[in-house]
């Protein structure tokens, strides 16, 4: 799991090297998944290590150069936490990429001090409403306010909102009478190689090639 080595590597300031392979690997993969007719969009993490480097904002665009993949299917996400501690680099860094046709999303808003304040700052496409705030939002007065009240002004600015931690019908449910937009979480879908979401025509090709 995640959490078993991102600290570590995070610690031993290694996290730039791994988004660098996922960054490589996953928009080679986009590439593959919308020449056989995918209609996704694919969204990758960037680590806050990485964020304030302008020679990874430089990769990137040269990945998807090379690559040549469709940038307005590309989501990538970053914390607010990242982007508190990194606001110039932040926003040098979204303003680019958007640029060049990408969407951008702000993970797990609501748990910086500051975050409506700043919010108007970032250019960015979606909110995704932190999960300490939602997995609780059915049992406490305060988390569900804060998710109703993320949703309001991420409308009001036009963005798109996704909800952390959908685990149950009984919160999913609670969240649409809210408006949230979008949900993430084991109640709607877990986890799943990228491979086994290919069209079913590019899978067969590549099986009966005897590609893995």
């Amino acid at each position: 799991p995640p959490m078993s080595f991102i600290p570590s590597a995070e610690r031993y300031n290694r996290m730039a090297n791994i988004d660098r392979w996922v960054i490589q690997h996953g928009l080679t993969q986009f590439k593959r998944h919308m020449n056989a007719g995918s209609d996704y969009v694919y969204s990758i993490t960037i680590s806050g290590q990485s964020l304030s480097q302008n020679e990874f904002l430089h990769y990137i665009v040269g990945i998807l150069d090379k690559t040549e993949v469709d940038a307005a299917k590309v989501c990538f996400e970053i914390t607010e936490t990242a982007a508190i501690a990194n606001m110039a680099h932040a926003s040098k860094f979204i303003n680019t990429l958007k640029s060049m046709g990408c969407m951008f999303a702000l993970d797990d808003f609501g748990s910086g001090l500051s975050s409506f304040a700043y919010l108007k700052n970032l250019n960015v496409d979606y909110l995704k409403i932190d999960g300490c705030f939602v997995k609780n939002m059915l049992e406490d007065e305060i988390d569900y306010a804060m998710v109703k009240s993320i949703t309001e002004i991420g409308h009001v600015m036009k963005l798109k909102t996704i909800a952390e931690f959908v685990e149950t019908e009984a919160i999913m449910d609670e969240l649409k009478k809210i408006g949230v937009d979008y949900g993430q979480g084991f109640g709607l879908c877990k986890p799943t190689p990228l491979s086994n979401l290919l069209p079913y025509e590019e899978e067969t090709k590549h099986q009966s090639n005897g590609a893995a």
